[in-house]
Parts: C-alpha cells; sequence; structure tokens
C-alpha cells in the first residue's frame, strides 16, 4: 500500500486553526494526527474533547489520535463520540492491553499500540495478530521538534519482520523527528505511515512538504 501521511497538529497554528485544518484537507496528507497529553503520563498538557470535536467538524481525513495519557480505557467511547477513526494506546500506559484493544475495536475504531524509544518491540508478539497499527516512537513523547532516535531504523525492521509472519496488513507508524533527511529510509525499511509536525508547519509551503512526503521527491 502507498505510505500515509499524518501531520502532526500539535504544530497546528491554533490562532489560526481552521486554515490549516483545511490546508490538510486540500493537501496529499491522507490524515490528520492528534496527540492527547495529560501532564502525568507525559510531561505536557494537549488536546480535549472540544478541540477533537471541533476538528472533526471541518475534517475531511481520519483523525489519527494517539493517547499519551494513563488509564485510557476511562475514554475510549469518549474519543469514539468526538470522531477518532484511529485510536493509539501506549503499551507503557495499559495493564490489560488486549482488552484494551478490545474495547477500542467493540467502540468502532481501529486500534493501534504506541511503543516509546526504549520499548523492545518483542513485547508485541502477543497482540500483534489482534492490532491494526504499531506507533513507534522516534523522540520521547511529550514535545514537538525533537530531534529523532536512530535505534528506531533496527526496531522498524524487526517489527516489519514480525507483521510479515503475523500480520500482514499492520500499519507502521513512524512519530519524532521525521523529514527530508529520514523519511525515504523510514518507508524502505518497512514504516508505511509517518507523522510530521513542525516539519511541515514551519516549511515555507506546507502542502508542498506534504507532496514531497507523499511522494518521497526530495
Amino acid at each position: 500500500m502507498n505510505h500515509i501521511i499524518s501531520p502532526s497538529m500539535l504544530s497546528a497554528n491554533f490562532n489560526n486553526l481552521g486554515n490549516d485544518i483545511e490546508m490538510i484537507n486540500n493537501s496529499q496528507a491522507d490524515w490528520f494526527h492528534i496527540d492527547v497529553m495529560d501532564g502525568v503520563f507525559v510531561p505536557n498538557i494537549s488536546f480535549g474533547f472540544p478541540i477533537i470535536n471541533h476538528i472533526k467538524k471541518i475534517a475531511k481525513k481520519p483523525l489519527d489520535v494517539h493517547l499519551m495519557i494513563v488509564d485510557p480505557d476511562k475514554y475510549i467511547a469518549e474519543f469514539k463520540n468526538v470522531g477518532a477513526d484511529y485510536l493509539t494506546v501506549h503499551i507503557e500506559a495499559c495493564t490489560h492491553l488486549h482488552r484494551t484493544i478490545q474495547n477500542i475495536h467493540t467502540n468502532g475504531m481501529k486500534a493501534g499500540v504506541s511503543l516509546n524509544p526504549h520499548t523492545p518491540v518483542e513485547l508485541l508478539s502477543e497482540i500483534i495478530n489482534d492490532i491494526d497499527l504499531v506507533l513507534l516512537m522516534s523522540v520521547n513523547p511529550g514535545f514537538g521538534g525533537q530531534k529523532f532516535i536512530e535505534n528506531t531504523f533496527s526496531k522498524i525492521e524487526k517489527l516489519r519482520k514480525m507483521a510479515d509472519a503475523k500480520n500482514k496488513n499492520l500499519i507502521i507508524e513512524i512519530d519524532g523527528g521525521v523529514d527530508n533527511t529520514n523519511a525515504e529510509k523510514l518507508i524502505k525499511l518497512g514504516a508505511n505511515a509517518l507523522v510530521a509536525g513542525n516539519y511541515i508547519f514551519k516549511s515555507e509551503n506546507p502542502t508542498k512538504t506534504i507532496s514531497n512526503l507523499k511522494s518521497l521527491n526530495f
């Protein structure tokens, strides 16, 4: 399948959010990536339900919602209510991950699992058949604009081998420090979804930057 580009709304202009949403609607981007942070699981606080609901009203593409929160099970139904299409939880935040994944599917969403940079992909071996997406954090979660962690490359290779053996339709998404210096290699190694925030929104021409990422025409 063609790789997915999911611009991170954490880097959007909140003084003019509607314009940035329309820019993504009219671009070659595939999804809207929405980071939800609670100030507990990660040292930052971001989008709540009203903002996601607002984005959903204008967005013409799926909402790719990434929960960086403790106890995500409490809120799964509400994320469906405000428009999440993909809901990704952190393996480090879920005591009963299989139950959480079932709950996400029961609520009519695609289910993703995210791994922090230090977390080995092998921990997914017993759940990989049940999930739609794995999000590999290529920076430490909590803030945009961080430097890409090179060890991510080897994690992608390991995960792609696991997916090819057990779940060929798995989406492998990379989040953190994605730009023109690493995007092509990420795709070649087996990633098929890229999250980019500052690289897109701080560029001179975000629509063209998205197009370049989509075509890998650097």
